[in-house]
């Protein structure tokens, strides 16, 4: 019939076809109810949506990516830089309480604290006499991109399937059913927005519009314009005052575009109206099933990039919210590989060039005041959401990342000059769609000073994968920036002598020596950032052949950085003293930047640090909050370490209130701090990476860090440093017994592998020797740590690999098999 069917409407039903492929499918066997977490999320990168699948009234939850309070807005400091020298005076002096407590009144900002990221409302379809349904099913297909819910009253089937179109910019919900004229439902807002109207039109379109709230002082300029209208076959339509009521129709497709006054960080000046009404005018001259062809290929472009097969037992054929109760107990490797196709759809659905990067929460939120205000806390979470990307082969959903950065740039600019004295550009810990840099929450979390040292690294990195010389030019002078300002914000440490940051903090953690404060100067992390940055700055540099009296000045101030230090526990020190608690299991564990998403600890490069970082993440042990978690994956891959890291998707991939120390998923597979952070999804996306793929530490390393229960597997798709993909990476007893390398660049490809590989032609690869002449795998030279006499050092025992050399052409693929 599938054949018969396809022969006659290939343009309808390929689609179809290919959404048999339930390795790709969330579903269940009954309604999300009220629990927002058990609802299905889709989204085009600037519009979201939350499917529940409820009986007898649905309800489709509603974002657009730009809804937030406030307005264009500054909130630095500008007592900041006077209070300076005090400040770090009394932090070299050891008096870290009154050195946070005048931080408080003179850094952290005493205007907004950051605005919020808020919901358009919820869309209701009430239908009558749906109380009682068999046959119940509804779905999430991930390879297709569509929402789906199913299900049967008396002997009539009823089918919904939902949608957010990337080509036509709207949401769209088709309904079906067995037979003519059973569909009839009142359609109705309902939103926790306070000046939102509600309405209908002449044209019995139902109708949301307002302007978002003010906040701490901030007011509310946002305009936003929600248009429903509904397209039917049979039956009639009728509008009343805030309502649609639709009966008797056969089927009914509703387009649903939202728009607001948001054009950039600093100009409200669009018509929502005209914007809104444009996307839908467009978008309803189409049918359903043109949207959903057209949808399917735009998201398809992305997602059939990487695939992978990680087994499958007889767990596949079960709902999705009882494989996650399962998942710790079952041998069910196909859910991990689930869930990390799940990670690259949020990202492709929250993140698309031209709209917002991905918030806290992605794209999805229900709260008019949302935890942490579903910005972008950038001292880890914003950072861990991109992860994914160009491993991923997702390297366009970072664009919307991309241009923060240049917005924080120029905002952080005048952060950096008022409240430090220096040049170029920084940011605290978190901003927004306004693009803040000043201060917030207070001086344990706020003076944090690394956001624009961090976030433009991912710059960097995107040069790593393409080699596009003239896209480095065109970032450099953000790279410049944030390395120019640790150039005038690192003094002298009176102490050891070393340059260092000054206020400064390791990432909302404080030790037990200072009185509940966190404030101190040259935490190994910030050390390690700054390291990063120059290093970064100086290879983009000598690349693009700029500033060499500027490079000298980094290789300089570079070299008086302060070296990592193991201390007396065996563990890597988070601060310049040893004060590191090994009984402290806090979520945090920021010196470990040099591990991942650094390279600065290798096991093959710098064993001693290696060593101190094992013994700190197992001294800070594995239960913790969700993100926490997924970069606990991330780590344990670095380590080799496969079976450790997958005892720690294990904890992930459980339901949300089974672990003591947090963390866990919802039944939707949202990952949980608890609440929900969507980091922890992305996080964990690119920890199973890492497993399977790494190419950070001088060459491509293949399943370096293979658990026991994915001995046999395959993936392709994946991208590696120097432009690299992996068309074909196929294992069978965690030996390699087949690979296809494209080299998009040219140049070497160093290939460490577990087992000997020849051509495909028989024909013998090259051993390697030496350093990797290919210039995107250089790696920085790192100081030998100072070493506690107390400290017990265990050098790694590191399993046997090959290392193999491969000269490249651009355009070409390389075959190999076992040998």
């Amino acid at each position: 019939m599938k054949i018969l069917l396809i022969a006659f409407f290939p343009f309808i039903f390929i689609p179809a076809f290919s959404q048999s492929n339930t390795n790709l499918n969330l579903w269940y066997n009954k309604p999300s109810g009220e629990t927002w977490e058990n609802a299905l999320p889709i989204g085009n990168g600037r519009l979201g949506a939350m499917i529940y699948g409820n009986l007898p009234t649905e309800i489709i939850q509603l974002n657009e990516g730009t809804l937030w309070s406030g307005r264009p807005n500054r909130n630095d400091n500008q007592a900041a830089l006077a209070a300076l020298p005090k400040i770090r005076s009394l932090i070299f002096g050891g008096q870290y309480k009154e050195a946070e407590d005048l931080a408080n009144k003179t850094i952290i900002s005493k205007k907004s604290q950051g605005q919020m990221f808020e919901p358009v409302g919820n869309l209701n379809l009430q239908f009558s006499g749906a109380e009682n349904y068999t046959d119940y099913y509804r779905s999430l297909d991930i390879e297709n991109a569509i929402e789906k819910t199913t299900y049967t009253i008396g002997d009539v089937k009823f089918k919904r399937e939902a949608l957010a179109s990337f080509p036509d910019n709207v949401i769209v919900m088709h309904l079906t059913a067995s037979k003519a004229g059973r569909i009839s439902f009142k359609a109705f807002f309902s939103t926790p927005e306070p000046n939102a109207v509600i309405e209908t039109t002449v044209s019995k379109e139902l109708t949301i519009a307002g302007t978002t709230i003010d906040h701490e002082g901030v007011k509310g300029e946002v305009k936003y314009k929600g248009i429903v209208k509904f397209k039917l076959s049979g039956g009639s339509v009728i509008a009343n005052d805030t309502s649609v009521t639709v009966k008797n129709a056969d089927s009914v497709t509703l387009y649903i575009s939202i728009a607001t006054n948001f054009i950039n960080y600093h100009n409200l000046s669009g018509n929502e109206n005209l914007k809104a009404e444009s996307y839908l005018n467009k978008a309803f001259a189409k049918s359903f099933s043109t949207i959903l062809h057209a949808n399917i290929q735009a998201y398809q472009k992305y997602f059939n990039r990487v695939k992978i097969n990680l087994g499958k037992t007889a767990d596949s054929k079960l709902p999705t919210d009882v494989r996650l109760k399962n998942f710790a107990t079952d041998n069910d490797p196909g859910f991990a590989a689930l869930y990390y196709q799940y990670g690259r759809y949020l990202l492709i659905s929250s993140s698309q060039p031209g709209d917002q990067p991905a918030t806290l929460q992605g794209l999805w939120n229900n709260k008019l005041y949302p935890p942490w205000d579903s910005k972008y806390t950038i001292n880890i979470n914003t950072e861990m959401n991109y992860w994914p990307a160009e491993k991923t082969n997702l390297s366009e959903m970072q664009q919307p990342l991309f241009d923060m950065i240049k917005d924080l740039s120029i905002t952080g600019k005048k952060t950096a000059h008022d409240m430090y004295g220096a040049r170029g550009w920084m940011a605290h810990h978190n901003t927004d769609i306004w693009r803040t840099t000043g201060g917030v929450d207070g001086a344990f979390w706020g003076i944090w000073s690394n956001g624009g040292g961090w976030l433009s690294q991912s710059l960097w990195e995107h040069y790593l994968y393409n080699g596009d010389k003239k896209y480095l030019a065109s970032v450099y002078p953000i790279l410049k920036g944030a390395a120019t300002f640790y150039v005038d914000f690192l003094v002298e440490d009176p102490h050891n002598h070393w340059l260092v940051l000054c206020p400064d903090m390791s990432p909302e953690n404080s030790p037990k020596s200072h009185q509940g404060a966190s404030i101190d100067a040259g935490t190994t992390m910030s050390n390690q950032i700054v390291f990063d940055i120059f290093s970064k700055t100086i290879r983009a540099a000598e690349v693009l052949h700029k500033d060499a009296a500027f490079v000298d000045t980094l290789r300089e101030m570079r070299s008086r950085l302060a070296p990592m230090q193991i201390g007396q526990y065996g563990q890597l020190q988070e601060w310049l003293e040893d004060l590191d608690n090994p009984n402290d299991h806090h979520r945090h564990i920021s010196q470990l930047y040099g591990l991942f998403p650094s390279n600065q600890i290798s096991p093959y490069r710098t064993p001693k640090l290696y060593s101190a970082a094992k013994n700190t993440l197992i001294q800070r042990g594995d239960v913790s909050t969700g993100w926490s978690m997924a970069w606990k994956i991330n780590w344990w891959a670095r380590m080799l370490d496969g079976n450790h890291a997958y005892k720690l998707i294990k904890e992930q991939l459980s339901p949300v209130g089974t672990n003591e120390g947090g963390g866990g998923n919802y039944n939707n597979l949202f990952d949980a701090h608890p609440p929900f952070q969507i980091d922890g999804n992305f996080g964990c996306t690119s920890g199973i990476t890492e497993m399977l793929m790494q190419s950070d530490d001088g060459d491509i390393d293949l399943i370096p860090a293979l658990p026991d229960e994915w001995a046999t597997g395959s993936i392709s798709g994946l991208r590696a440093i120097g432009g690299f993909e992996i068309v074909d990476l196929q294992w069978k007893n965690a030996k390699i017994v087949r690979l296809s390398i494209k080299s998009t660049i040219g140049g070497n490809l160093r290939l460490r592998v577990p087992n000997s590989l020849a051509f495909a032609d028989g024909s013998k690869i090259k051993i390697a020797i030496g350093n990797n002449s290919n210039s995107f795998y250089q790696t920085e030279k790192i100081k030998d740590p100072i070493i506690s006499d107390k400290a017990k050092i265990t050098l790694p025992k590191l399993r046997k690999t090959l290392v193999y050399d491969i000269s490249t052409k651009k355009g070409s693929t390389y075959n190999l098999i076992a040998d």
